[in-house]
Order: structure tokens, then sequence, then C-alpha cells
């Protein structure tokens, strides 16, 4: 799992890369934890090289989607593989989080 993240133009930027399982779930967390308290309060997620997301995953998402709302900022995940879509609709979080 890579997680890379960029500020542009008063948004947060992030790309994100492999497998989000139990492995590494507590890392990603890590990883997007200062997003949570960020001074940029609008995030887009580039999601095309996530290859799988665990629940841990989607609770990380949870997590950030509901900081960024108490914020008054926006969450936006792009490029989504159907795969990890589909996962996102069976769990219902396609209709909490903006999925472009």
């Amino acid at each position: 799992m890579e997680v890379i993240i960029n500020k542009q133009e008063g948004k947060t930027l992030v790309e994100l890369k492999g497998r989000i399982d139990t492995t590494n779930a507590e890392q990603f967390q890590r990883d997007v934890n200062p997003l949570m308290e960020a001074d940029q309060l609008d995030i887009d997620i580039d999601c095309a090289g996530l290859d799988y997301t665990s629940s841990q995953g989607l609770r990380t998402f949870l997590m950030l989607q509901k900081s960024v709302n108490a914020r008054g900022g926006q969450l936006v995940l792009r490029n989504m593989n159907p795969m990890v879509k589909e996962v996102f609709d069976i769990t219902g979080f396609s209709n909490i989080i903006t999925i472009l």
C-alpha cells in the first residue's frame, strides 16, 4: 500500500496504490489521520491504483468522511476500479461518500 499526499490550490490530493488489507490498514489510517485535522478541508482521493480494500479500509474512509463533513469540507473518491466500487456499493458506502 502506498499513500501519496500533495496539497494543491487549497485542496489535498491523495493517490492510493495497492491493497488496503489487514496487514496494512493501520498504516493507511496513520497516513490519513493528519488529513482529519488539517486546515485544508477538501480532499480528493485518486483510487485508480487501489486494487482492494478490506472492511478496515472502509472504516478509515468513513472516519475521514465524518471528519471532513464536521469541518464543512468535501471528500471525493475518483477513478475507482469496478471491483473496489462494488465493495462500496454493497456496503452502502457509495451513498455516504462521493465517488466520481
